[in-house]
Order: C-alpha cells, then sequence, then structure tokens
C-alpha cells in the first residue's frame, strides 16, 4: 500500500514516518514527531512536539498529540511524549509531553483505548491495556498501571498511582492512591471491594481471587491505617502473586495517601 498522505496535511519534511502510514485531510505532524508502522491519523489531527508513535497507533480526528503541557512553569523545553503500539486515540483526545518538574517525558504503553476528549497530561505514566472512557482526565503525574478501566468523566488529582486491574466508577473524582485489583467509586472516590469481575476476567484462579479476598478484608475491613495492617497479615493468608503486589503498592504509598472505604467493607 505504501504510505499515504493526503494532499492537504501538512506533515514536515524533518518528521520520521514508518511504511504504510496514513495521514488524513487537513492533519498536521511537526518536525520531531516519528510515526511507527501502519499508523493511521485520520483528519484534522495535530501530531507536535517531540512525539513518538509505536507502530498500528489509530487516531481519530481533532485529535491534539504532544502540544505544550498545560503547565505554567513549562518554557517550551524540549520534553517528550513516548507512546506505545496500538493504541486508540478517539476524537478531541489530548495526550500532553513531560515538564521539567517531573521527569520530561509522559509515556503511554501498549493497547490502551482512548475515548472521546480524555486527556493524559504532563509528566505521567499511563501501563498496558487500559481504558479510558469518555471526558476522563488525568492531572499531570499521574501513574496508571495496567488493565485499568476508567469509567466517563473520572477525574484523578496529581500525583496519583491507580493500580493494576483497577475500575473506576464513572464521575469518580480520585485524590488518593488506589490499590491494585480494586473498585473506587465517588465524589471523593473510596474503595468498594474487589474488581471481582475483572479478576476474573483476567484469569486469575478461583483460589487466588479468594485468597485476595481475606487480605483485602484484614486490610480495609475495618477502619483504621491500612499499611500498619500488614505487618498483623494472618499466616493463612498466603503470599502469592496478587497478595504480594497489593502489599507492595501499599508499601511504596506516596502523598497522597491510600484510598479508603466509606465504612468498613469485606471484598
Amino acid at each position: 500500500m505504501g504510505t499515504q498522505i493526503h494532499p492537504t496535511a501538512i506533515v514536515d519534511s524533518a518528521a520520521k514516518l514508518g511504511t504504510d502510514v496514513e495521514v488524513g485531510p487537513y492533519s498536521i505532524v511537526g518536525p520531531n514527531v516519528q510515526v511507527g508502522d501502519r499508523c493511521i491519523i485520520k483528519a484534522h489531527v495535530v501530531i507536535e512536539g517531540h512525539t513518538t508513535l509505536g507502530e498500528e497507533c489509530r487516531i481519530w480526528q481533532f485529535a491534539s498529540i504532544g502540544s505544550a503541557p498545560q503547565d505554567l512553569k513549562y518554557n517550551n523545553e524540549p520534553s517528550t511524549l513516548i507512546i506505545g503500539k496500538r493504541n486508540i486515540m478517539r476524537e478531541y483526545v489530548t495526550l500532553q509531553p513531560g515538564t521539567k518538574g517531573g521527569h520530561m517525558t509522559t509515556t503511554i504503553g501498549d493497547n490502551n483505548l482512548f475515548m472521546g476528549s480524555s486527556h493524559v497530561g504532563h509528566d505521567c505514566a499511563v501501563g498496558n491495556n487500559n481504558i479510558f472512557a469518555n471526558s476522563c482526565g488525568l492531572a499531570g503525574h499521574v501513574t496508571i498501571m495496567n488493565n485499568v478501566i476508567l469509567g466517563g468523566m473520572v477525574g484523578i488529582h496529581q500525583f496519583t498511582r491507580i493500580g493494576d486491574n483497577v475500575m473506576l466508577s464513572a464521575g469518580s473524582k480520585v485524590g488518593a492512591d488506589v490499590p491494585p485489583f480494586c473498585m473506587a467509586q465517588g465524589d471523593r472516590a473510596h474503595l468498594r471491594g474487589l474488581n471481582l469481575i475483572g479478576l476474573q476476567r483476567a484469569g486469575f484462579s478461583e483460589g487466588a481471587i479468594r485468597n485476595l479476598k481475606r487480605a483485602y478484608s484484614h486490610l480495609f475491613g475495618s477502619v483504621g491505617n491500612a499499611i500498619k495492617r500488614i505487618e498483623t497479615m494472618p499466616d493463612e493468608i498466603e503470599r502469592d502473586d496478587l497478595v504480594n503486589r497489593m502489599l507492595d503498592f501499599l508499601a511504596s504509598s506516596t502523598d497522597r495517601g491510600i484510598c479508603q472505604p466509606a465504612k468498613s467493607t469485606s471484598a
């Protein structure tokens, strides 16, 4: 097929396009952009800054990829936006590069779906296989791990971490770290138990899920400090992969703190 660039598109001569790339009408690709093989860029897309797109990404009309971060301290530093393979960016998505106040880069892994009007701010780190429903917003320095689902209009405070296999209910406003495998909901968001359906869909065994439920009940089953409860974990709760991943996340708690249940809950 070969690379196809619509006559009305503006692709800088210094931009690096892979093989079999499509650039649609009126789209703009800047000089410091690298586009991987078989990417499809539809009409009216702007890709600028020091931006790298992995292969087989698809970008819908009116998306803005790599434009200057929305940070008043940004002073045109050559920060980067690194996007992996097979990501889908729907209409009006905005993905922004890093800043000097972070690590100078925003990173996005593979196989993520960004639905319409979703936003990833400066210095964020997004993993693999995540779904961002319409109008989700990540402030700066947010970490989204893997296999996370963000419902529509979810907002996440700067520097917050969201663990693997988390489900965030639509409209939630998240201001504290959400541990792996959990559900969170509300304004301000609280834990609502484990993401049991997500765990089953991910193929985890019934035994591993039962063990994780026991760990969750110990850590979050009553009001108090979940991190301190790590030290009193009963011996009958096996320190298997799922439990260790949750404990490691809790042990590396940031200044945002850990999202808590609204009241004592079971898994």
